[in-house]
């Protein structure tokens, strides 16, 4: 029995496809992605100014994470959400049971470690998890990679080989895949950030001070890298340029 992953779902005289459902989700957690990455720009911003006090650095550090929840989810939801819909339309690589394993996998993966490492920010475990749910992105990325240029080169639906109608899915696989790795090393400075801050506790290093301020800012150029991306990514989803 095939598995229908586009019903119409009713409500009484009216009746809308999960499909519509799934877009709009799209559109929602690209904009939580995309705003919620302005947030960690500016809350970052005192990071690394030694005229505060360590204890109101910390809390900048803190209010960061506590907005970096959201575009940090938002990354990976977009992934069962988008393959979803890519499957509806007939250009995933993922289909038929696979999305549903896609959207399990991606509950335990944002459970088990993005929230659990929010909810212990601060502290060794918080970098412990989110050491954990980087590589994770080591696995994912590459394969985002591989299976969306050769969507984009050949036309084709990797894995299946079957006509794609147009290789703009593989050209938002590739990009995604490139986006995360902006992604990632943004969260390789924050949770550097709690190291760093953590040795500050046992008294002045200007070393290390040195180190804050020059993460801080690469992580701010990079940050206007991401942006434009994630712009691009959209702009490609909703024209189909390619």
């Amino acid at each position: 029995m095939e598995l229908d992953l586009n019903p119409a779902l009713n409500f009484g005289d009216y009746s809308i496809m999960l499909h519509d459902i799934l877009r709009w989700l799209h559109v929602i957690l690209v904009a939580y992605w995309l705003g919620g990455e302005w947030g960690v720009f500016n809350a970052s911003t005192n990071v690394a100014n030694p005229d505060l006090t360590l204890e109101e650095r910390w809390r900048h550090i803190n209010t960061s994470v506590m907005i970096d929840i959201l575009p940090r989810s938002a990354i990976i939801w977009l992934m069962p959400v988008g393959f979803h819909m890519a499957d509806n339309l007939g250009v995933s690589p993922v289909s038929g049971i696979w999305v549903i394993v896609v959207w399990l996998l991606t509950a335990v993966w944002w459970y088990g470690l993005i929230w659990q490492a929010f909810k212990n920010r601060g502290t060794d475990k918080y970098v412990h998890l989110t050491q954990i749910d980087n590589k994770i992105r080591w696995v994912v990325i590459p394969s985002l990679i591989v299976a969306g240029f050769y969507n984009f080169f050949t036309g084709d639906v990797f894995i299946t080989g079957t006509d794609a109608g147009g290789n703009w899915f593989g050209f938002k696989m590739a990009f995604f895949g490139w986006v995360l790795i902006i992604g990632l090393y943004l969260r390789y400075i924050m949770t550097d950030w709690v190291i760093c801050f953590k040795k500050l506790e046992a008294g002045p290093d200007p070393e290390v001070e040195a180190h804050i301020t020059e993460t801080l800012r690469k992580g701010k150029l990079t940050a206007y890298v991401y942006w434009v991306s994630i712009s691009t990514i959209a702009f490609v989803g909703v024209t189909k340029f390619f």
